[in-house]
């Protein structure tokens, strides 16, 4: 199995920017698709985005459709999100997943079998 950690939360101005980080282990991490995903207080966890083995394809939730970028790089063993234009709405922990299929990405929490812990993202008004 794959074995994922994030980086990059943090606190950040309302307008700013973030990248998170996804570090990738244990298995190829190309055989992997990959996406994001947020848990807000008091909220489900939703979708963010979504990216196949090799980042031709991606797909994102509307609430994020032209502020966040999701990208990969499969000899860093790296999947990105790059976030900008944050809003306070923003605010969530931030979730890796990946699922052990490389061509079709998906939106659904059942779909990803290997999760990270998490990162924390705080963004003020």
């Amino acid at each position: 199995q794959v074995q994922l950690v994030e980086s990059g939360g943090g606190l950040v101005q309302a307008g700013g920017s973030l990248r998170l980080s996804c570090a990738a282990s244990g298995r190829t991490f190309s055989n992997y698709a990959m996406g994001w995903f947020r848990q807000a207080p008091g909220k489900e966890r939703e979708f963010v985005a979504a990216i196949n083995w090799n980042g031709y394809s991606t797909y994102y939730a509307d609430s994020v459709k032209g502020r966040f970028t999701i990208s990969r790089d499969n000899a860093k063993n790296t999947v990105y999100l790059q976030m900008n234009s944050l809003k306070p709405e923003d605010t969530a922990v931030y979730y890796c997943a990946g699922r052990r299929v490389k061509i079709n990405i998906a939106a659904m929490e059942r779909d990803y079998a290997y999760w990270g812990q998490g990162t924390q993202v705080t963004v003020s008004s």
